[in-house]
């Protein structure tokens, strides 16, 4: 892949997936991202031992592995007058500053903006917060599950009405990764701006801001809208749900997996469908032969497309509609992608090495590629592995360094 951010130095501090992660796409892009851990603990995510009913390999982590792969890891305790001396000196090194901590926090540990632009006035300042830098609110922490998820409006939106509360987020990091990207374009137009004019600009991102932007469009029309309640309402599973086009839903195959139709405008559409449904004497039937006569007769209609595919199973309708000319998509497991031939013919998925010498880690690529080339990368690094090479390579000499071990200011 090309690394468009060859030559771009990153100094990370920060924990978790969200910021971490925009810091893992960098890398995939050619920086040098350089994650600085506590000597002890590392990054707190390293802590965590189950995800849900799974025990968490901590040298196989995908937790850890798909936000932080390609980075180097030092251990700095932050919190001693030593270890800053030796971030703000790591900082004179680095075009971009990544951080997630608290703004109290940034002010008690002297990482906060001017204190890193006071080592390095050229430096682009990073913020990635929950609910955002201002507010009353700027202070509070919070994971995707609740900035993002609950509270950009993704969890209601999708609820049906019927149940007894709101949907929990598909899996971990759902939103953390999505706002990671976010951070890592934002980055990328900074950078930009720097080489343009010179200015270092800071940079923020949030949970909030990002949960918000994936509902813009709906939250958009409820803003032209504010009289008017359920806007957008999704149905219970298995209830259909269709107005005047029968080729839009969700069709259960005769194995209990499901194959969605989105072909927005039947009209031109009506003998392909029907044909590759099986039903080609459909579309010469009078109620559905027309565009105007099908939107007519939606709820015939769409009982009979439900009927076709409802007769055969999953695997045959993945083939059978590879020739379809109108939008439809299978619902896939997560197995399922993990194993999708157009995902691996574009290179979604790569191949690190891992650190207890087992088999490749498979993760998923950031979704940008340049000059059609997939990305590659290494593994993520162990915690503080290393330390003493780059501190070697920044001019540190092996006593100074040896002292800064023995007062606990690095691992």
């Amino acid at each position: 892949m090309t690394k468009v951010m060859q030559g771009v130095r990153v100094l990370e501090v920060a924990q978790f997936t969200f910021v971490p992660a925009a810091g893992g796409v960098l890398s995939d892009w050619g920086a040098d991202v350089i994650k600085i851990e506590h000597p002890v603990r590392g990054d707190a995510q390293r802590g965590i031992q189950m995800l849900q009913r799974l025990a968490v390999n901590a040298q196989r982590s995908s937790l850890m592995q798909h936000p932080n792969r390609g980075k180097r890891s030092v251990g700095i305790d932050v919190s001693t007058p030593e270890g800053q001396a030796l971030l703000y000196e790591i900082a004179k090194t680095c075009d971009v500053f990544l951080t997630n901590y608290l703004p109290s926090q940034r002010q008690k540990l002297k990482i906060d903006i001017e204190h890193i632009r006071a080592a390095n006035p050229g430096i682009i300042y990073v913020r990635g917060t929950a609910f955002g830098d201002k507010g009353p609110e700027r202070d509070k922490g919070g994971f995707d599950s609740t900035a993002y998820w609950a509270r950009g409006g993704s969890a209601m939106m999708v609820t049906p009405k019927e149940l007894d509360g709101p949907l929990l987020q598909p899996g971990p990091a759902y939103g953390d990764t999505i706002g990671g990207m976010n951070i890592a374009g934002g980055i990328a137009a900074a950078l930009f701006h720097r080489e343009r004019t010179g200015e270092a600009t800071e940079v923020d991102v949030s949970l909030l801001a990002s949960g918000i932007w994936a509902t813009a469009c709906a939250i958009d029309v409820a803003m032209e809208k504010p009289d008017e309640k359920d806007l957008f309402v999704n149905v219970m599973p298995g209830v259909s749900s269709y107005t005047t086009n029968p080729f839009i839903g969700a069709f259960p195959t005769a194995d209990g997996k499901y194959i969605n139709l989105t072909v927005l405008s039947p009209g031109p559409y009506i003998e392909d469908v029907f044909g590759h449904l099986g039903i080609p004497e459909a579309a010469t039937d009078p109620r559905f032969s027309t565009a105007e006569t099908i939107m007519a007769n939606t709820p015939a209609a769409h009982e009979l497309v439900k009927a076709a595919i409802l007769a055969r199973p999953f695997a045959y309708w993945i083939e059978q509609l590879k020739t379809m000319r109108g939008q439809w998509s299978p619902y896939q497991t997560i197995h399922d992608a993990a194993q999708d031939e157009q995902v691996h013919a574009n290179g979604y998925i790569f191949e690190v090495e891992s650190a207890d010498g087992g088999a490749p880690i498979r993760l998923v690529a950031n979704p940008v590629q340049f000059n059609r080339e997939p990305a590659t990368n290494t593994r993520a690094p162990e915690a503080s592995e290393h330390t003493e090479l780059f501190l070697m390579d920044m001019g540190l000499s092996w006593d100074r360094i040896e002292a800064l071990k023995a007062s606990g200011a690095v691992a």
